[in-house]
C-alpha cells in the first residue's frame, strides 16, 4: 500500500475549476480539515501486470496503436484510493455541498498522486526500458469499456476491491485503469490535450479557458 502525501492545493483548484484563484482564510481552512480527513479515509492501493505486445485485446483504436509504437511490452495498471474516500465525499454531499466539492477535487489530487507512484515503481523495477506516459480507456478512442477487461486481467476484485459497474464506472469511483507502453529506447512524445480527449466537448476545464493539466 501506498503512504499519501501532503496533497497539491493548486492541482485541487484547478479541479475545482479554479486555477489562479487565491486561497483566503476560509478556504484554506476548509482545505485543511478536507486533506486531513481524505487521509485518514484513503486506502491506497494499486495494481500492475507486465504484458507483451503486440496484444489485439487491448489495442483497438489507432490512438492507442500510435500511443504504444515502438514498445514491445505494456504495464497494465489500476490504482484506487479505497471504499472510505466515495462514502466520505458522498456523506458531504448530503450535508454541505461545498465541502463535498473541494474532498472530490482533492481526492481526485491524490489518486494521481498515486498513480505517479506507481509509475515510478514500474520504472525503477525496468531500469533499463523506457515507459510512455499512462492512457486511460474512455481517452481518445480507446474503449472505456476494456476497464473491466483491466480489472479481470488483475484480478482486481479480489486483490484490491476495484471492480465496474454495467455502465463502466469504477468502484469506487476514486480509482484509475491505464496503460503505459514500456520501450528499449527513449519514446517520442504522442500527442496530449484537448484535442484528442473524449470528454473535450463536455469538459469544465475547457468551458473555463483552462485544461486538466494531461
Amino acid at each position: 500500500m501506498i503512504a499519501l502525501e501532503p496533497l497539491n492545493r493548486n492541482e485541487s483548484l484547478r479541479y475545482m475549476g479554479g486555477a489562479g484563484v487565491k486561497l483566503n482564510d476560509e478556504m484554506t481552512r476548509l482545505m485543511d480539515d478536507c486533506e486531513a480527513r481524505l487521509l485518514r479515509a484513503a486506502r491506497p492501493k494499486y495494481l500492475y501486470k507486465i504484458i507483451d505486445l503486440p496484444c489485439a485485446e487491448l489495442t483497438p483504436g489507432e490512438d492507442i496503436k500510435r500511443h504504444l509504437e515502438g514498445c514491445s511490452k505494456a504495464a497494465l495498471i489500476c490504482a484506487t484510493l479505497g471504499a472510505e474516500v466515495d462514502k466520505l465525499i458522498r456523506v458531504s454531499q448530503i450535508s454541505d455541498m461545498a465541502r463535498a466539492v473541494v474532498l472530490d477535487s482533492m481526492a481526485s489530487v491524490a489518486i494521481e498522486q498515486v498513480c505517479r507512484r506507481v509509475d515510478a515503481l514500474i520504472a525503477e523495477s525496468l531500469p533499463e526500458k523506457f515507459l510512455t506516459f499512462r492512457y486511460s480507456p474512455g481517452y481518445g478512442d480507446y474503449p472505456i469499456e476494456l476497464q473491466k477487461t483491466f480489472l479481470t486481467l488483475l484480478d482486481a476484485p479480489r486483490k484490491i476491491g476495484l471492480s465496474v459497474s454495467e455502465s463502466c464506472l469504477l468502484i469506487p469511483a476514486k480509482s484509475v485503469t491505464a496503460i503505459a507502453g514500456i520501450s528499449d529506447k527513449p519514446v517520442e512524445k504522442k500527442r496530449r490535450g484537448c484535442a484528442v480527449c473524449s470528454l473535450r466537448e463536455t469538459c469544465r476545464y475547457r468551458k473555463n479557458g483552462d485544461h486538466c493539466g494531461f
